[in-house]
């Protein structure tokens, strides 16, 4: 009888543990789906129509702060359309991707910079190879502030002269976005070979090449002349985004948090986005909590040129690059003990070489920062 008794109040207690760890779990459970659905609140959603969506799908892939890019079809009047009624050209509908972006890490003019840069923006017959309205370009806006900031860039590229011909790129408003079928998604993952060779033939990289040069990148140090070369104005307008042109140019701010190197914590060093002379390390980069990059001191401070600045009623000082006379940003006296100062400075006016590019980018004699350390 003892035994039974015995038995009973073990497997009651057993019952109890087990009920309170299943409703513990349950909670945390419960906890975790909050934290996602509060997590996925704060993300938000960018349209546009760049041609073939496996190409454009992978160019937006590549940034920091997009979550998700998805290819679909908009802008046409067929319900659920299919890649083959889409290629036919007859329901309206553009391939496009859609791009789930954390706006803390991405703006939606970062975004816009990175689609300008990837299409022929005067092409209205369709994109590169693939011929028909289907692929031609197309940015859809989600709301009154997207469609604003979607036509403020697009006067801004037809202001820098870049191309010749007019831009017929339309601004329109999204309506409804239908997914594509699976096997389009992450193609260029899923069919890597098939992807790059359609890529490579598509006539897309050679556009690129040829209306952007080589991206973003700056001039290398000149042996012959000694020094580091200053495109003229015009260029500049062709080779610098709306962005990087605005604060390098006209002493302009980009948004805190929402730029490229605010939390970048990689080894390297950041150059001058025009000049490419050398302007800071990461070995000096801090976290000001500012929502830009913030450095205790330059790496080479003959490339540093500091002047003072009473404009908006305060008196601060600005730092400005040597040789490209960029406007960087600002020094102030409130950094680590280190040095006393924090360099804020924009991304815009910026390019990080990665210590494992800085060899093969003419950088090598800087690797000796970064020496012993592991990548």
């Amino acid at each position: 009888m003892k035994l039974l008794i015995t038995t009973v109040l073990i497997l009651s207690m057993l019952s109890v543990v087990l009920t309170a760890a299943v409703r513990g779990l349950s909670a945390v459970e419960n906890k975790e789906s909050e934290m996602t659905v509060k997590e996925k609140e704060t993300l938000e959603r960018a349209t546009f129509a760049g041609g073939c969506f496996w190409c454009v799908e992978a160019d937006f892939e590549k940034r920091d702060g997009v979550v998700e890019v998805i290819s679909g079809y908009t802008g046409g009047h067929t319900e659920n359309p299919t890649y083959e009624e889409v290629c036919s050209g007859r329901t309206g509908h553009l391939e496009a991707v859609q791009v789930v972006y954390d706006p803390e890490k991405a703006s939606y003019e970062a975004l816009l910079d990175v689609f300008w840069s990837h299409v022929d923006p005067t092409d209205p017959g369709g994109q590169f190879v693939d011929r028909g309205g289907q692929y031609r370009t197309a940015v859809f806006y989600h709301d009154e502030d997207q469609k604003r900031l979607a036509e403020a860039s697009k006067e801004a590229l037809h202001g820098s002269g870049r191309f010749e011909r007019p831009i017929v790129t339309e601004i329109l408003p999204l309506k409804r976005f239908y997914e594509a079928e699976d096997y389009h998604q992450g193609f260029y993952n899923k069919n890597p070979m098939r992807y790059k060779t359609y890529r490579m033939h598509s006539g897309r990289d050679a556009f690129i090449k040829k209306i952007w040069g080589n991206g973003n990148r700056p001039a290398k140090k000149d042996p012959q002349k000694g020094g580091y070369a200053k495109p003229s104005d015009a260029e500049l307008k062709c080779t610098l985004t709306p962005m990087q042109y605005q604060v390098t140019r006209k002493e302009g701010t980009e948004p805190p948090f929402k730029n490229e190197y605010w939390d970048n914590k990689k080894e390297g060093i950041y150059v001058d986005i025009i000049s490419g002379e050398p302007l800071f390390s990461s070995s000096d980069k801090f976290d000001s909590g500012t929502g830009w990059p913030s450095f205790t001191r330059p790496l080479e401070p003959e490339n540093i040129l500091e002047k003072q600045d009473r404009t908006h009623f305060m008196a601060r000082t600005e730092v400005r690059s040597r040789h490209a006379d960029s406007h960087l940003g600002h020094v102030f006296t409130d950094g680590p003990k280190s040095t006393g100062l924090r360099y804020c400075i924009n991304s815009a006016a910026l390019r990080f070489i990665p210590r494992e590019d800085l060899e093969t980018e003419g950088y090598g004699e800087y690797l000796k920062l970064f020496h012993g350390k592991g990548k």
